[in-house]
């Protein structure tokens, strides 16, 4: 799993740009383009939208931020006071009632841990905890304590009544890291804000993570550059559809000869060796979000095989020069 969602932009060089320059419209009576950005769950994200006014612009950019700023208070695993930090405190004490949101992203979660066999799996959160702190001290997690640690990792162990919102974490000591999947979430839920303002043609960007609403004025898509390994990058013009991008580009710790990822598999405990970047297209962002989790812990063969299982998804995965 993915160690926290703030994890810094520029995994693979996603470019998401419009043609046109920034606040001029491309024909007398085309919406303007307008670009804010604000730091939020520990990354630099930009909201890009198409508005006939600037008032209008700013008023639907900071909703859209608003709404990110609200989940990160439910779902952050750094914030002692989050929602999901006061459910992992009850661990082993029965159910506790959730927020829609919460309750959620944790379902859509557990789809994919199933699906995937645990190679994603957001009770991950003891582990993670071990690798962050490998990373701090340039040092590997301690045999001992990695071993009491895994246990306490299993989707299973993570129960859900949607009817009645409730969770519970069935092991004293659980903790759940929302790092592979919470971003894309949050990106979905701002292009829901900006459409209920009005701005359908926009693009929310966070980290290794975007949204695309409807196509800018006068083309047939947002243009993304997807690198391939070995050939120029390929151009995409992508509408209505989300972009995630999972890599140790720049989370990562040497050690020992070999580098570890900040992504873990949670079925091991062990930080990722392999050296793949992983770039997957969706419907959602919660589900391109997590997707690029779990094929990066798969592999390239049974990461393809699962996103199979989902329509409208395309994957690209890549593996630095001498990985394999």
């Amino acid at each position: 799993m993915i160690t926290g969602w703030w994890n810094p932009p520029g995994l693979v060089g996603l470019l998401a740009a419009c043609l046109t320059l920034p606040g001029v419209a491309a024909e007398v009576g085309e919406p303007t383009r307008f670009q804010y950005t604000e730091v939020h769950m520990g990354l630099q994200t930009r909201v890009v939208l198409y508005a006939s006014d600037e008032r209008t612009a700013r008023s639907a950019a900071a909703a859209a931020f608003r709404r990110i700023s609200e989940l990160d208070e439910v779902m952050s695993d750094y914030r002692a006071s989050s929602e999901l930090m006061r459910l992992c405190d009850r661990a082993g004490a029965g159910p506790v009632r959730v927020s829609a949101d919460l309750m959620c992203v944790l379902s859509r979660a557990q789809q994919l841990a199933e699906r995937s066999d645990g190679a994603f799996d957001v009770t991950c959160g003891p582990v993670v905890a071990l690798w962050r702190r490998a990373r701090r001290e340039h040092r590997l997690p301690d045999a001992a304590t990695l071993s009491s640690a895994r246990p306490l990792v299993g989707w299973r162990n993570l129960v859900l009544d949607r009817t009645r919102r409730e969770v519970e974490l069935k092991l004293l000591g659980m903790r759940l890291d929302l790092g592979g999947i919470a971003k894309g979430y949050a990106c979905d839920a701002a292009l829901a804000v900006l459409r209920r303002q009005g701005a359908a043609r926009t693009m929310v960007e966070m980290g290794g993570d975007m949204a695309l609403g409807d196509a800018p004025p006068g083309r047939s898509g947002w243009e993304i550059e997807m690198p391939a390994a070995g050939n120029p990058p390929a151009r995409l013009r992508l509408r209505n559809c989300a972009v995630s991008t999972s890599g140790d580009t720049e989370q990562y710790v040497e050690l020992g000869g070999l580098r570890y990822s900040h992504i873990v598999d949670p079925r091991t405990g062990l930080g990722l060796t392999s050296r793949i970047a992983v770039t997957v297209i969706a419907p959602s962002g919660d589900l391109s979000d997590g997707l690029s989790t779990a094929v990066s812990v798969l592999g390239e063969e049974a990461g393809r095989a699962l996103a199979s299982r989902y329509r409208g998804v395309r994957v690209f995965v890549r593996y630095a020069e001498g990985a394999r």
